[in-house]
């Protein structure tokens, strides 16, 4: 039996071919229409057009001009009172940096010359100058040893002999 059913074509099957046909028939035209709707009327063709310009003249707007010189004029006087701001900032920023150093170079000149004092006290000390001379076998001077040429003597004491150069005048 099932092989005479499709052999033989019975009426009920022509209609469903029928009813296929048409829904194919249909399907494709809904898509056409969509594609149609997405891309718009016409198909999508891009076309390059060259354009000359060559010939145009520009018309001179003097009110434009005045106005563009105007605004450039007021854009230099800005940025030059901001380069001189920037400028005195950085300056006095870098002039804080010299005074700095300054100090700290006059600290340590002061801690320097506070060491050469204490040095020159130690060195100069009489008591070390005096334990210094006798460990190299130095003894006090004896009366009458030292002499002094820039004390002021008495006229009694004996006086040194004092030569005087001769020159010859010149007249």
């Amino acid at each position: 039996m099932a092989t005479q059913a499709i052999a033989a074509p019975t009426g009920f099957e022509s209609i469903t071919r029928r009813s296929k046909d048409w829904a194919v028939e249909r399907n494709l035209s809904l898509l056409a229409a969509q594609q149609r709707a997405r891309r718009g009327p016409t198909p999508e063709i891009f076309f390059v057009k060259r354009f000359d310009n060559t010939r145009l003249v520009k018309a001179a707007d003097p009110v434009r001009v005045k106005e563009m010189r105007l605004f450039a004029c007021a854009m230099a006087v800005l940025f030059g009172l901001i380069m001189m701001y920037g400028w005195q900032h950085l300056s006095s920023i870098e002039y804080g940096y010299r005074i700095e150093s300054e100090k700290q170079k006059l600290q340590q000149l002061e801690e320097q010359n506070r060491q050469l004092r204490l040095n020159e006290a130690q060195l100069g000390d009489p008591a070390r100058i005096d334990h210094m001379a006798r460990q190299l076998g130095l003894t006090a001077p004896q009366p009458g040893q030292v002499v002094r040429p820039d004390a002021v003597s008495d006229p009694n004491a004996p006086a040194l002999a004092e030569a005087t150069p001769i020159f010859p005048s010149v007249r």
